[in-house]
């Protein structure tokens, strides 16, 4: 008689979810809902010039997913390092607030961030550091992180990635340098559920949180859109990371736009409840007449960076 199968572990659609506009949000400081705004109205901005023909090659939108970054740059200090992906254009705004120097740089103009060379997905600046291939900047993190514990004590080295990314050999090898040297990482996973044109659960066996487990490294999910919740939860744990223990923080987020600035094979009910999940009609409905007020400011700001930053010459 064969052996009974193992228990199957949870996929994203077993993962636990707030009830959407009935739980209630905590009070957000003008300047993070401000952030959360502008990085929206950026990343539309960017689809509007794909859509006038006024950019080449490809982006990839943070739509629906702007309160992460904006939520764990709360929890973050000056001497850490932030280490982004290909979807890092949030991380980048809430990390240095510069849609000036990153819209120039994706359209390789004056006043980019690295010369126009970077793109949208290659980035360096100061502590922050972004890249369009998948999986590498974990080890680079690691090293940074081991240079941290050596000479920095209390920084920390935070790593964003999605869940189509634990495919990668490098993450476990990351993983499992961390856990045996009992370094600062922080290893944020924007789990959307897909990866690419892929969902979860035709591509991963078991779960981030049984593979975080397997090297000893600590996990904590997350399943709100409630920043001022996200950070009193996660603030102890952030605190044990700058102490060496290494943590992998489960974001169950939503993309609401398609991989690339058009390449969408999701079906119409995944997208509408990728869109009936945004924090943005959340916020908007909590707070009416700040909301309206601090997205107007966005819109125009954004407006504003867009006519300056395409009149420039190119880099």
């Amino acid at each position: 008689m064969s052996a009974p199968a193992p228990p199957r572990e949870r996929s994203r659609d077993d993962l636990p979810h707030e009830e959407g506009a009935h739980a209630t949000l905590g009070e957000l400081p003008d300047e993070d809902l401000s952030s959360m705004l502008t990085i929206r109205a950026f990343e539309l901005a960017l689809l509007d010039l794909f859509d006038r023909g006024m950019l080449n090659g490809t982006t990839h939108t943070c739509l629906g997913q702007e309160y992460v970054p904006v939520a764990l740059e709360g929890l973050l200090a000056a001497g850490d390092h932030v280490f982004s992906n290909h979807r890092g254009h949030g991380h980048y705004l809430a990390r240095h607030r510069d849609p000036e120097g990153l819209l120039a740089e994706i359209t390789g103009r004056r006043g980019a961030v690295c010369g126009g060379v970077g793109g949208s997905q290659h980035i360096r600046r100061d502590r922050y550091l972004s890249t369009g291939v998948q999986g590498e900047s974990l080890p680079v993190a690691c090293g940074v992180a081991l240079h941290l514990k050596r000479t920095e004590p209390g920084a920390l080295a935070c790593v964003y990635v999605g869940d189509g990314t634990f495919g990668e050999g490098a993450v476990y090898e990351a993983l499992n340098i961390a856990s045996l040297w009992d370094l600062p990482l922080l290893v944020v996973v924007e789990n959307n559920g897909i990866a690419q044109s892929t969902p979860l659960a035709a591509n991963m066996a078991g779960s981030i949180a049984g593979r975080a487990a397997a090297f000893a490294v600590g996990h904590r999910l997350v399943d709100t859109v409630d920043v001022a919740a996200i950070r009193r939860e996660l603030e102890p744990a952030v605190r044990a990371v700058r102490q060496g223990r290494p943590l992998v923080v489960e974001f169950a987020t939503h993309r609401l736009g398609p991989h690339s600035k058009g390449d969408d094979t999701r079906s119409a009910r995944d997208i509408a409840q990728a869109r009936a999940a945004d924090w943005y009609p959340r916020y908007a409905a909590a707070v009416p007449e700040r909301f309206a007020r601090l997205d107007a400011a966005a819109r125009a700001h954004i407006a504003a960076v867009t006519a300056d930053v395409i009149a420039r010459e190119l880099s």
